[in-house]
């Protein structure tokens, strides 16, 4: 699963997480604390899409 900012197009994706911010390999995007923002642009949970 994988999903983009809408803002500045950083893919987060499940597999990788974002272990630099605190997020483990596998987190589902749902598990993803509501304090995590996008590490490129700063952008909230709000602003990301799932995309195919």
């Amino acid at each position: 699963m994988k999903y983009e900012c809408t803002l500045c197009g950083y893919i987060y994706d499940v597999v990788y997480g974002d272990p630099d911010n605190g997020v483990e390999p596998g987190t589902s995007f749902e598990d993803v604390p509501d304090s995590w923002v996008c590490p490129l642009c700063g952008a909230t949970k709000d602003f990301f899409n799932k995309i195919d």
